[in-house]
């Protein structure tokens, strides 16, 4: 019957409706959403319209606007069929360009359901605050299709819960404020195949005080010395901050809890009362004495139960913590180690699972469950990050979190983690670096410490004492999407950037490690994640990353687990096993997953080198270990695995993990070792003494000094290949017409791991462009992105090139990706390049084919991912600094050479590994004579131990070959060149001027 026949009396709806949905005589008329008459198109996200989304191509459902006889509203309804696997359902968005909605009035929403009767939950869900509906709170409840036909389904307000599982930008306010409504969601049921119908959505009923009001406190957790005195401040607040229509009253008491009454405080109760015109945002405080206690005790709890009437009651009972007090393991005057094994032996089992458990920030809602299931670490994955993205934000959050912690019995602090792998990524507004890739291209360690110390300053200073850095992986296959994290192809670099560590962490003994500018850092990832073969992942479309590393145990060690023995020595205070898997040849085993290679884990890393830090897994990377769930726990712990990251399913992992041990397959003692490791490093931060953010750095992040850091990366990452008449360094005087895709683009230039995991083109960040760091050079510049500006009148062009962001397999080749220019970007090169002098700049996180063009480019620029600071790169193309940079990788002629690298024994490049042309200094002159000099004079410097002259002398022989060799570069002069880079980073300066005396005869 048409919705419209039922509004002819009241008599006639209240006979027809259930009761529940009857109006009363003071509600407001019921306020249509949608009718589905075909006044909402459907759309594409994030556009204003209905569409519809799925895990997979196969799981959005199919909709229109069907006409029905039966519609309980108009003509049509809305129709739809599914058959999902994954996840799956459709979206209302609200038109961005106009204001949200105000549903605060109403008690709840409702709509038509043709029920199928077939038992399945359906999830709805409202978006709430925010900027629009792809960026707003979800709230989200169920019903059950339990029944057949038309049903009208209502949903009180009150029925909606925050998600926990999944924001799209982590959350508002956790309040649903009903003022700003973005629209609505329906989720379909999974595993069986349906069809439904939808009709007239619409707020009804009247919003009683008891939504629109609510009571909260200040905090959830009051911790206080004992003797103290706790103040749990108490606020109601309106929805629109209107006062208070009628009287809320809150009844207190202590009771229940740890603590005991008369003993370890005075029981306090009472009402509170705020009358009617009261307004929102008034509190009252409640005071809660606790009573002085000589004796060493644990922290104890003593609940404040509250009762509300007139609003909505706080969703959790505050507690007051009586800290834990007397213990030896709170002296900080003691050693680590005594504190470690007198924390341990107190700590029952449950508590020891919770501190191997790492949950991710979005699973864990407002943190209840960091007591509950005593959890010692949260993670920030790629870009989850707090609403606004900002420090203070950060540094609240976390703050948020370590409170929570102080409600377990012996307040054992948290230590949190994110990815900052190139400056503090995930922050909005922090200095963003070159990634590794451009680092490794500088050659000068002591640059890589200062990016280091940068970036652990910017990180600490919004509360986060650790951090998932540096990335130790030897890249040897360019097709990998993580190239850009690694220093470079030969193990000899990668140790030599390692200097980064104590960037980081600061003295290798760890002493710095609890100064407010220092993190833990985590060597990543152990062991061989850039020896994978092509074609041998097994994650989804990934062709490479998280593959299969096959290696004979010489190969092993001198490429792949060289730099971890140097990173143990270092101090390394935390190592992240690889999600690849290791096959050594001629050890039987075949291929097997890292977190399963207790051979490679406790024999090699922790018996032999000697690691005395922690061992914490990758994302969810124990879910691919053979076998069930409990097989998955015990073999990753066994393997010396000491903590897991399971964002989402931590509360499995403890409880499988405490099984496990109580059944005796996994023994307590490999457990003991495990926590004694990680409460090593939360006593080294200082965590105990100071859980809580020190911001006094805050100011800092991105700053001035710490942008010149960045800039200085930026211009010594840059690798000049080829500059033919000397196009480079530009000249102030020039009309300089600039093309290409990545000139004026902050995103494209700072590349994956930025903002969010896998990064995005456009501007996200603070920052500088390349093209803007032209202009602020003095440069006379026009652009056009596209070239197709006419190109008449100027004396030279720079055409910047290459990628746009990824990250791990995603940005595999073959996954969707490939090393060669767009098309865009080769009519860019091939129109400026054919009008006048031309530059390339190539930025992109590995080489790009650029060979068939090289005869139409003069000069060519590897800028890799340079970071924010796009006046480093303006720096070097403008003269201020000549290039230094030298490649970190063999730059291929094509992909079907790759792999190939330094050492190779057929070994032709494009350009070889090592191969940086430089402005402002002249190659030497004297051939052969020149040469021979300096190699004698390299062999002293050897053996007088005279690096920094060493260095200095194989450069010049470098610059004299590179001038005889210009574009001329055969494998006769490419394979000795190589050679000569890795001799040098050895510190065999005499053998490396050999090699180049080699190259150079061949040139």
């Amino acid at each position: 019957m048409p919705r419209t026949a039922l509004l002819v009396s009241t008599a006639l709806l209240a006979a027809l409706m259930p009761l529940s949905a009857a109006r009363a005589a003071d509600d407001p008329a019921p306020t249509p959403v949608d009718r589905f008459e075909g006044e909402v198109p459907f759309a594409s996200q994030p556009a204003e319209g209905i569409f519809t989304w799925g895990g997979d191509s196969d799981d959005p459902p199919t909709l229109r606007f069907a006409d029905r006889a039966d519609a309980p509203e108009g003509a049509k309804v809305l129709s739809g069929t599914y058959d999902i696997s994954g996840y799956g359902g459709f979206t209302h968005d609200f038109a961005a360009t106009e204001p949200a909605h105000d549903w605060s009035a109403h008690k709840g929403i409702r709509f038509w359901w043709d029920g199928q009767d077939n038992g399945k939950k359906t999830a709805f869900e409202i978006k709430d605050g925010g900027t629009d509906g792809e960026a707003s709170e979800l709230w989200t409840t169920s019903f059950t299709d339990d029944f057949s036909g038309w049903k009208q389904i209502e949903i009180p307000f009150t029925d909606f819960v925050y998600r926990t599982d999944y924001q799209p930008v982590g959350g508002i306010d956790h309040v649903l404020g009903l003022t700003r409504m973005w629209g609505y969601a329906v989720t379909l049921p999974v595993g069986v195949k349906g069809q439904f119908a939808m009709d007239d959505v619409e707020l009804y009923g009247k919003a009683d005080q008891a939504l629109r009001a609510s009571v909260t406190t200040d905090a959830a957790v009051y911790p206080v010395k004992a003797g103290g005195t706790a103040s749990v401040r108490v606020t109601v607040a309106t929805t629109g901050s209107a006062p208070i229509d009628d009287p809320v009253t809150v009844t207190y008491e202590t009771a229940g809890g740890t603590a005991e009454s008369g003993k370890d405080y005075k029981a306090v109760s009472g009402t509170l009362t705020f009358p009617a015109g009261t307004a929102s945002g008034a509190t009252r405080t409640i005071e809660v004495p606790t009573l002085k206690d000589r004796s060493a005790e644990s922290a104890k709890t003593i609940p404040l139960k509250l009762t509300v009437t007139g609003a909505r009651a706080p969703a959790e009972t505050p507690q007051v913590v009586i800290d834990a007090h007397g213990l030896p393991y709170l002296d900080s005057r003691l050693p680590v180690k005594k504190r470690v094994a007198d924390l341990l032996s107190r700590m029952s089992l449950a508590e020891k699972a919770g501190q191997m458990t790492q949950a991710e920030r979005g699973a864990v809602g407002n943190g209840g469950d960091i007591a509950a299931y005593d959890l010692g670490s949260l993670l920030s994955g790629g870009g989850s990050t707090p609403t606004p993205n900002t420090a203070a934000a950060w540094a609240q959050m976390i703050d948020s979190f370590q409170l929570r912690a102080q409600a377990t019995r012996f307040q054992i602090p948290l230590i949190y983690g994110v990815d900052a792998v190139h400056g503090h990524n995930n922050l909005a507004g922090a200095t963003i670096m070159p990634h590794n890739i451009g680092i490794g291209a500088t050659r000068d360690p002591r640059l890589a410490e200062r990016t280091g110390a940068v970036t652990a300053a910017e990180v600490r200073a919004t509360g986060i004492p650790w951090d998932f850095a540096p990335c130790l992986c030897v890249t040897r296959d360019e097709r990998w999407g993580r190239s850009y994290e690694s220093f470079g192809e030969d193990p000899a670099l990668v140790k030599s950037m390692e200097t980064v560590i104590q960037g980081l962490q600061g003295r290798a003994d760890g002493r710095d490690l609890k100064d407010d500018d220092k993190v833990l850092a985590t060597a990543k990832h152990f062991v061989g994640d850039g020896g994978t073969a092509y074609g041998s992942s097994t994650t989804g479309t990934y062709t490479i990353d998280q593959g299969v590393t096959t290696v004979t145990r010489q190969q092993l060690e001198a490429i792949h687990l060289a730099p971890y023995q140097t990173a143990v020595d270092r101090g390394i205070g935390t190592v992240m096993p690889s999600y690849s898997s290791l096959d050594i040849v001629g050890d039987g085993l075949g291929p097997v997953k890292m977190h399963a290679r207790a051979d490679m884990i406790n024999g090699v890393l922790k018996d032999r080198m000697g690691f005395k830090g922690f061992v914490i897994s990758d994302w969810n990377a124990i879910d691919q270990l053979p076998g069930d769930y409990p097989s998955h726990v015990r073999t990753a712990v066994d393997a010396g695995v000491d903590m897991m990251m399971v964002p989402y399913s931590y509360q499995d992992f403890t409880s499988t993990l405490i099984d496990e041990v109580n059944a005796g397959r996994v023994s307590e003692q490999r457990v003991d070792d495990a926590v004694s490791r990680i409460l090593t490093q939360k006593f080294r931060l200082g965590l105990f003494e100071h859980p809580y953010a020190d911001t006094s750095g805050a100011s800092e992040i991105g700053s001035a000094g710490h942008r010149a850091v960045a800039r200085q990366a930026a211009a010594e990452s840059q690798v000049l290949l080829k500059n033919s008449s000397g196009v480079l360094p530009l000249k102030k005087s020039q009309k300089v017409y600039v093309a290409g895709s990545n000139a004026d683009d902050l995103g494209n230039q700072t590349g994956g791991w930025t903002i969010t995991w896998q990064g995005a083109s456009g501007t996200h960040t603070t920052g500088t462009t390349i093209l803007q760091g032209m202009k602020n050079a003095g440069g006379d510049v026009t652009y056009s992105k596209d070239a197709s500006a006419p190109t008449s009148g100027y004396d030279v062009g720079v055409v910047v090139v290459g990628e746009t962001p990824y990250a791990e397999g995603v940005g595999d080749v073959g996954n969707g990706n490939d090393l060669v220019l767009s098309a865009a970007d080769q009519a860019a090169v091939d129109k400026v390049c054919a009008a006048m002098k031309c530059a390339v700049l190539i930025v992109s996180g590995r080489p790009q084919l650029i060979g068939d063009r090289l005869g139409e480019i003069d000069a060519l620029v590897a800028s890799w991912l340079p970071g924010t600071e796009g006046d480093g790169v303006a720096d070097v193309l403008y003269g201020r600094k000549a290039f230094t940079g030298q490649l970190p990788v063999t730059w291929p002629r094509s992909e079907a050479q790759l792999p190939i690298n330094v050492g190779d024994a057929s070994y032709d490049p494009q350009y070889p590994y090592g191969w940086g042309l430089t402005t402002l200094t002249r190659a030497p002159q004297g051939g052969e004579a020149t040469l021979k000099a300096l190699g004698v004079a390299a062999g002293a410097a050897e053996r007088a131990g005279a690096d920094s002259a060493g260095r200095k002398l194989v450069t010049k022989a470098r610059l004299l070959v590179q001038a005889k060799a210009g574009q001329s570069i055969t494998a006769a002069v490419s394979k000795p060149f190589a050679d000569a880079d890795h001799l040098l980073l050895t510190g065999r300066y005499a053998a490396a001027v050999e090699k180049l005396t080699e190259a150079y005869r061949a040139a």
